[in-house]
Parts: C-alpha cells; sequence; structure tokens
C-alpha cells in the first residue's frame, strides 16, 4: 500500500466516490461519517494522511483539525480539506487551524491524486528529519543532562551556571588496575561496562547526574544541573545502593569487586558545557575537590563523607566517627563513614 488515508465526510456518496479514486491507485482507505468517529478512528488506528470536510453536523472539520493538532498523539498527520466552500476566509481559517492544503468541490481526480501524493511525500520527508532529531537528541542525552540538552535545543547555547550547594560523589574500583592487567581488553572494557550501566540505572532512579567517568573513576551530583533541596541525601542514597550494587560483580578469580566512594556537600560551585566539537559537562569548585579528597583518602568498600554532609544526613543514617585527617589542600579535617540508613 502507498498509504493509508482516514476519508471524514457525512455524505456517503462523497466518501464513496473519494474511496474509490484513491483505492484504485493502491491507497489504504478509513471512513468516519463524523468528527467524533474519525478522531475515535485516529486514536485507535492512526492514518498517513486525513481528507476532512468542513461542513458536518456535531462538529465541524476545523474543530477536527484543532481537536487533531492539540494532541501529541497526532498532530503531526496531515490534514487536506475537502470542502465545497470556497470563499478565501474558509481556506485562510483551514490553513490557520492547521491543514495542510485545500482541495474546493467539486474536485478533480488527478488533482486529488497529485495532492494526495505531495502531501504524503512531505509527511516522509518530515518524519525521517524528526527521527535524525530525535538520534542527535539522544546522542546529546548519552554525554550531557536533560536539563542541558533542553537548553540548547530552545537557545541554541547552555548558560554557565552557579549553584550555591550541592552534593558530590566520587567512586573508584579498589585495586582495578593490578586486578585488571591481567584480563584481556574487550573483558576489562566489558566489565567496566556492566558496572557503569548499572550506575547509571541508579543515578536516573535516585535523580543524580552522571557527571563523568575517567577509567575505572565514576563522578556524579546532586542538586546539579537540576537544583534540589535533598541532594544531600539522594547522593548517600546512590552511595549505599552503589555499595550493593558492586559486590554482585566479580574479578576473575572469583574475588568481589569493591568501591571506595566519598561524599561532600558544599558551594559555590559552576557547571557548564565546555567543547565546540565535543562537548562536555562539569563542575568546578572547592566542594567538588574536597569530594575527589574524600574518595582517594578513604578506604576500601566503605562511604567516607565530610562534616558538611555528616550535617545533612545525621538525623536519618548511621554515620560512624572517623576522626580528623589530614586532606591534601585542606588540612586537617573531621570525616565520618556512612555505614546505613537509619
Amino acid at each position: 500500500m502507498l498509504g493509508n488515508i482516514l476519508i471524514v465526510d457525512d455524505i456517503p456518496d462523497n466518501i464513496r466516490l473519494l474511496a474509490t479514486i484513491l483505492t484504485d491507485r493502491g491507497y489504504e482507505v478509513g471512513k468516519a461519517r463524523n468528527g467524533q468517529m474519525a478522531l475515535m478512528s485516529v486514536k485507535t488506528d492512526p492514518p498517513d494522511l486525513i481528507l476532512l470536510d468542513i461542513n458536518m453536523p456535531h462538529m465541524n472539520g476545523y474543530e477536527v483539525c484543532e481537536h487533531l493538532k492539540s494532541d501529541d498523539q497526532t498532530k503531526h498527520i496531515p490534514v487536506i480539506f475537502i470542502s465545497a466552500l470556497d470563499e478565501v476566509w474558509d481556506k485562510v481559517k483551514a490553513f490557520n487551524v492547521g491543514g495542510v492544503d485545500y482541495i474546493t468541490k467539486p474536485f478533480h481526480d488527478e488533482e486529488v491524486l497529485a495532492r494526495v501524493a505531495n502531501q504524503l511525500q512531505i509527511q516522509a520527508l518530515q518524519n525521517a528529519l524528526r527521527k535524525e532529531q530525535q538520534k542527535s537528541e539522544n546522542l546529546l542525552l548519552n554525554i550531557l543532562p536533560q536539563a542541558i540538552v533542553e537548553e540548547l535545543k530552545q537557545t541554541q547555547k547552555a548558560t554557565p551556571m552557579q549553584f550555591e550547594q550541592a552534593t558530590f560523589l566520587f567512586s573508584d574500583i579498589v585495586r582495578f588496575t593490578p586486578m585488571s592487567s591481567a584480563m584481556p581488553p574487550g573483558d576489562v572494557v566489558d566489565l567496566l561496562n556492566l558496572v557503569f550501566s548499572t550506575f547509571d540505572a541508579l543515578a536516573q532512579q535516585h535523580g543524580v547526574e552522571k557527571i563523568r567517568t575517567i577509567g575505572d573513576s565514576y563522578f556524579l551530583a546532586g542538586g546539579i544541573p537540576v537544583v534540589r533541596e535533598d541532594h544531600a541525601l539522594a547522593i548517600a542514597e546512590m552511595a549505599l545502593d552503589m555499595q550493593q550494587a558492586i559486590a554482585r560483580f566479580t574479578w576473575p578469580n572469583g574475588e568481589p569487586l569493591a568501591l571506595r566512594i566519598g561524599i561532600n556537600t558544599g558551594g559555590p560551585v559552576v557547571g557548564a558545557v565546555i567543547g565546540t566539537q565535543k562537548f562536555a559537562y562539569d563542575v568546578w569548585g572547592n566542594a567538588v575537590n574536597l569530594a575527589s579528597r574524600m574518595e582517594s583518602q578513604g578506604e576500601p568498600g566503605r562511604i567516607q563523607v565530610t562534616m558538611a554532609t555528616y550535617e545533612r544526613l545525621r538525623h536519618q543514617y548511621v554515620l560512624e566517627k572517623r576522626g580528623a585527617i589530614a586532606v591534601k589542600g585542606q588540612g586537617e579535617m573531621t570525616t565520618y563513614w556512612l555505614m546505613s540508613r537509619n
């Protein structure tokens, strides 16, 4: 079939005539005697194109078209009006409500076929363009936060933003280099892909943002780029679930993988898209650096948090005081281990 066309007209002879013209040329035809039937038919079996009469009882063609264009599921279906109304304002109104073409009755068979074929070709090109746009958007979503992608779509640029408070998590797979050095490169990549895909799913579940991965390091933020007040709690939940998830993975010798996780809450920090050829979203600030220090100076299988994070979590989570440690670039600091939920 060349395409599926819905004919909407309250006069049976008009439907039969149009149906004959179209089926003889190889089109599949659906029929509706009024606007309500047309809307129901479009919902259950969306056509490729609609031929729509204007003067119909209860709901005229203009109203039918307005309903179609207000629905995301049907707004892309092209509508050609076919009507005995021949005034300029009738045609203007038809285009204003979303029609793509207008054929005046009485019509010629070849005119109908030519206009139908033309609109179906345009629709095919538009569908192909939408698919390519969706592919491009999906690629952007793989490297940029959704909020940033939406801003790029609307303004073609991403404005750097300052965030007064957020929570950051760095994780690192313990003994990754010595354990992975004996593995085939393909197996190393497969393992990392499985681990990070699991973390990606958890990040989506908890509403936190993966900022980047470097080797076996995984960097997350809560409250960026979408601001949320409970960013510390969201990151705490993420960290506990990450520790639980990593235990399901093992090295070739059967030893389970382990994570070292560090968390800090603070600000202000700046988030921005960098690069022109290859985009990347990143966050800068001392609060980020301190979260990285919490990870690098932590212990295998444990989640180390700063005093600032401790203050936000202490009423809902079990935390154990580690004590004062010398933190590179920060001096002596008191830190805590996040143990479990209360």
